[in-house]
């Protein structure tokens, strides 16, 4: 369904959609650099290296959480101000 093809409702509907995923990948990064750097912590107190494999394992899942946010849905409070971008984009698209 493209934009322009979207009832009012819809459009807030959408928009609300795209903002929740990119709102939450913010969340996830977040989470992700706090675990991240207490790892590296733990593993240079440790003096090991092992802190790596999973950042790069969980790094690969926040690209592809970035992508599907970012790339496949393009187009106050930081969720305010996504879901106000995202029905401007929507309303311009009509």
């Amino acid at each position: 369904m493209h934009c322009h093809d979207t009832p009012p409702d819809g459009i807030e509907q959408l928009a609300r959609k795209r903002a929740g995923a990119k709102l939450g990948w913010y969340i996830h990064a977040s989470i992700y650099i706090a675990v991240n750097l207490f790892l590296i912590a733990l593993a240079t107190h440790q003096g090991r290296h092992w802190a790596v494999f999973p950042a790069l394992g969980w790094g690969l899942g926040l690209l592809v959480h970035a992508t599907v946010a970012w790339l496949a849905m393009p187009g106050g409070s930081l969720y305010a101000r996504l879901l106000q971008r995202e029905r401007e984009a929507l309303q311009r698209a009509k």
